[in-house]
């Protein structure tokens, strides 16, 4: 019983830290690109 509750606290744990980085990956990929391009070559 309390193994099948971990197990599921467990999934659900990875599954919202999967939803919570995506769009912070997400975002800085695209802040990362715009100040490539706003500093100019390096």
């Amino acid at each position: 019983m309390l193994k099948a509750i971990a197990d599921v606290l467990r999934s659900i744990g990875s599954a919202i830290a999967t939803v919570v980085t995506l769009p912070f990956r997400a975002v800085a990929r695209l802040f990362g690109g715009a100040s490539d391009s706003a500093h100019g070559h390096h």
